[in-house]
């Protein structure tokens, strides 16, 4: 491309951005509450319980993180960014601070931005939370970003989402009955299975275009990250809506651990659940350093997960509250996923060319023998 012309888009962009910048406005938060203006909040810590999506860490003080893990990706699969906000809070609480994460799943790049923890705000009615002029829930996020680490600005609706539920019980939690445990290290939540975006980002020198394009939202919190763990997740199969997550850990128990896993698989308006706490059967192979085999099987269903990650961004995580580790990521990781039935019989085949993938610490010893 001309030197010149590049040039010129270059400063179109920032001019557009600016514009947009300025026009930007962040709602007002439903009975929001400052994270360091503490108040007792007894209904809300009754609330925060069945609804692990909301802020859970309203009475920590030290050794604590918690991140929403917002994926976008475009119609066309050309853009794809994970937008990752959350609060981090050092091993004494002495660093405590507010961060947004971002990651661009076609270049791997990615950036981190700090901001006070007075900037960090919540809902205490529903998942909603404030960054600054950064403002994140389940159906919007609106970025204000400009900074020495980058910029990134825009709205994004999230509309037709498909939460996580236990039909049968009612129930939002995807860990099952270990979520009621108090001791563990880290906890996770879904959000979102799937949804459909709208809107656009404009980034240093590009704009995002995110109208019809999908998205998926999870979330982790508690003191650090595990030793070890693969994670993988996507819902841009080939089957629009189909949607998998995984996650198989190193779980610190007091004082020994266990390798543990859970995760959904959803197709034809069902969530088929799986988990250490469930009756299923979780088989690992690692095939090198970037592929690996998953076999999962209930009395009913068996499905079969092949994946291999590609281009790898690194991201900060916790290591008790602080954001000092470097973890890889892969967005467009490739997968293949087959479902059959107990006698065999094929009920599902797709593969997708864009998942979220991550190889963490020592993968060997999550292979149960």
């Amino acid at each position: 491309m001309n030197i010149f012309i590049k040039l010129v888009l270059q400063l179109f962009v920032l001019l557009l951005s600016t514009t947009i910048s300025a026009q930007l406005t962040t709602p007002e938060l439903v009975d929001g509450v400052r994270f360091n203006e503490y108040n007792s909040l007894p209904q809300y810590n009754k609330t925060k319980k069945s609804n692990p999506s909301y802020f859970q860490g309203n009475k920590e003080r030290k050794n604590y993180f918690e991140g929403w893990y917002f994926k976008m990706v475009s119609a066309d699969g050309q853009s794809i960014l994970s937008v990752i906000p959350g609060i981090s809070l050092s091993t004494t609480g002495e660093e405590q601070h507010a961060f947004i994460q971002v990651i661009n799943g076609k270049t791997g790049s990615t950036s981190y931005h700090t901001f006070a923890i007075a900037d960090f705000s919540f809902s205490t009615k529903e998942f909603a939370i404030k960054i600054g002029e950064n403002y994140f829930s389940e159906n919007r996020v609106i970025l204000n970003i400009d900074d020495k680490a980058g910029s990134l600005i825009g709205d994004i609706t999230m509309v037709n989402q498909i939460p996580y539920s236990d039909r049968k019980r009612g129930k939002k939690r995807i860990m099952g009955w270990y979520g009621k445990l108090s001791f563990l290290e880290c906890y996770h939540g879904v959000v979102s299975l799937t949804h459909h975006l709208k809107g656009q980002l404009h980034g240093d020198d590009r704009v995002y275009q995110f109208d019809s394009g999908k998205g998926y939202i999870e979330k982790d919190w508690g003191s650090s990250m595990p030793s070890a763990w693969i994670w993988i997740q996507s819902n841009n199969f080939e089957n629009p809506e189909t949607s998998f997550m995984i996650s198989i850990a190193n779980v610190p128990l007091k004082k020994k651990s266990f390798n543990g896993y859970l995760g959904f698989f959803y197709y034809q308006d069902r969530v088929y659940r799986f988990g250490t706490y469930t009756r299923s059967k979780l088989k690992l192979e690692v095939i090198d350093e970037n592929t690996v085999k998953i076999e999962i099987k209930n009395q009913n269903e068996t499905l079969n997960i092949k994946a291999k990650r590609n281009q790898i961004g690194l991201l900060q995580a916790p290591v008790e509250g602080n954001m000092e580790r470097r973890i890889p990521e892969s967005i467009d990781a490739e997968i293949e996923i087959n479902l059959r039935d107990k006698k065999g019989n094929l009920l599902y085949s797709d593969k997708s060319n864009i998942t979220g993938f991550e190889l963490v610490g020592d993968i060997e010893g999550l292979i149960d023998n």
